[in-house]
């Protein structure tokens, strides 16, 4: 199988616009080459550090100075993060990912997520974690803690990003993105469908991902959920088959990276998430809460899994980098 790193946007934008039963049938069958088609990976993410943030994200509601009714907490103690790990693996999780509302990590919290990712992998479990910026010690450290993956969104094209955020640079983002790479930990990044982009930044976004040195291992496709409180909270919501067409290019152009249907999925009907795995969707975040926002509940998750012939994943996929 091919791995292309040189997609121009206009290729990518062709890919994407193609009429889409064409677009699912091109999917599909690059999915099969790398992926059991029936599979999916289920992943369990924890906000281990709630509220607070000093960025600017226009979409989160955990930024400090939006008014969301979200308060910030302290970081959660190591004993209970393990806890729900164990629930976690328990319900079929194979990775746990573990998310902290911060421009960066530093300090005594840093060495507290050290202690959780190492916890985590005693479990016999993936460990992920978004932190924020890294630094490259900081990225050494959870390399050497034993990170799996490290989830840090570009969330939309370069030329969009600014409409979006003002605290952080796209090259900042990039710059993590680098670290995390060059300390041999896997990479996590997407993107959020719904701000207001256009089609080409949707497609700009693919291609700055699929481009990378090293594809990302996964990559998120999130819907966004509006949050009141947030300059986007009065957006409408994303159009299904604008999640159907955006993972199945993300499928086409990076055949071997996890595409992860995330946040927004809780306004998804069954019919449209089944569409999203038919596009080449195969992890998913399971419990009915993310970070801050709802999400399906684990027993509707199973029930879909068991109409539509679906299965958690048991390990990696043979073939994939992730």
């Amino acid at each position: 199988m091919e791995i292309r790193q040189d997609w121009s946007l206009d290729e990518i934008r062709a890919i994407h616009d193609m009429p889409l039963m064409e677009l699912l049938d091109r999917a599909r069958a690059t999915h099969r080459q790398a992926f059991d088609g029936n599979e999916v990976q289920l992943c369990k993410l924890l906000s281990v550090k709630t509220g607070g943030c000093a960025e600017d994200c226009g979409y989160c509601p955990q930024a400090a100075r939006y008014h969301t009714g979200v308060e910030a907490e302290p970081l959660m103690p190591v004993d209970e993060v393990l806890a729900e790990a164990r629930q976690a693996r328990e319900a079929g999780a194979t990775r746990f990912c573990m998310g902290a509302a911060w421009r960066s990590p530093k300090g005594k919290a840093f060495q507290q997520v050290l202690e959780m990712v190492r916890g985590v992998r005693e479990l016999g479990m993936e460990a992920c974690c978004t932190l924020g910026m890294l630094d490259e010690e900081q990225a050494v450290a959870l390399a050497e803690a034993g990170l799996t993956a490290y989830n840090h969104n570009l969330d939309t094209s370069p030329e969009y990003y600014d409409k979006i955020i003002t605290t952080r640079t796209y090259d900042d983002r990039l710059l993590t993105l680098e670290h995390v790479r060059n300390a041999g930990i896997q990479v996590c990044s997407g993107g959020i469908l719904g701000m207001g982009e256009s089609i080409d930044d949707r497609c700009g976004l693919l291609r700055v991902l699929a481009n990378q040195p090293t594809q990302p291992e996964s990559v998120p496709i999130n819907a966004l959920v509006a949050v009141d409180g947030t300059p986007l909270g009065g957006r409408e919501r994303v159009d299904a088959i604008d999640m159907v067409r955006a993972i199945a290019t993300a499928r086409i152009v990076m055949p071997r990276t996890r595409i992860r249907l995330s946040a927004g999925r809780e306004r998804l009907s069954e019919e449209a998430q089944l569409l999203c795995f038919l596009a080449g969707a195969n992890s998913i975040f399971f419990g009915d809460k993310l970070l801050t926002t709802g999400n399906p509940s684990y027993d509707a998750d199973m029930a879909m899994f068991e109409r539509s012939g679906l299965r958690p994943a048991a390990t990696t996929a043979p073939g994939s980098a992730s």
